[in-house]
């Protein structure tokens, strides 16, 4: 399978994490969308959307799915890229989406035992285990729209690679 994988998910769910991992087991490149555009633009997220707000990070987050999308990638996307109808339907042209699904106490764990240098500013302004309850309830109905397949997210690394790898290999059997 020659198609890039997008990895889809809230914050928390290890879609960077388990996609080096993936990427590696396959002998895929990754990338990820977030680290492209901070490259790009040599601004972190929170400085993106401070000075261009969330409308215009998205705008510049479309761009730069597109520009990361190649054969035999696997590609972290940002929590909120299923946001855009037109993200969700270019993933799932282009490629194979799979939904790293974990519980929201589960990610808000994850981003507190983890917390990462320029992560991306809080959407509500509230704490991350309330934002997390939120932004599952308004979300989870399009990741679930964008994705090929959902994997279980709230078990290590390793097995949720191993588990997507399974999954790939049975839906080459059909």
């Amino acid at each position: 399978m020659s198609l890039p994988l997008y990895l889809i998910g809230a914050r928390g769910c290890g879609k960077t994490t388990v996609g080096q991992a993936l990427a590696s087991a396959l002998g895929y490149t990754f990338r990820d969308t977030d680290s492209h555009l901070q490259l790009i633009t040599q601004r972190t997220v929170a400085e993106i959307v401070a000075e261009e707000g969330w409308s215009g990070f998205r705008q510049r987050e479309t761009q730069a799915l597109k520009d990361v999308t190649a054969p035999f990638t696997v590609i972290a996307t940002g929590g909120g890229m299923v946001l855009a109808a037109e993200n969700r339907r270019y993933m799932r042209e282009k490629g194979s989406v799979l939904y790293l699904n974990a519980d929201a106490g589960v990610l808000a764990a994850r981003l507190e035992a983890y917390p990462e240098k320029d992560q991306r500013p809080t959407l509500t302004g509230r704490p991350i285990a309330d934002e997390m309850i939120e932004v599952l309830a308004a979300r989870d109905g399009l990741y679930h729209d964008a994705a090929h397949g959902v994997i279980n997210a709230m078990q290590t690394p390793e097995s949720v690679v191993e588990a997507i790898i399974h999954s790939l290999s049975l839906a080459r059997a059909v």
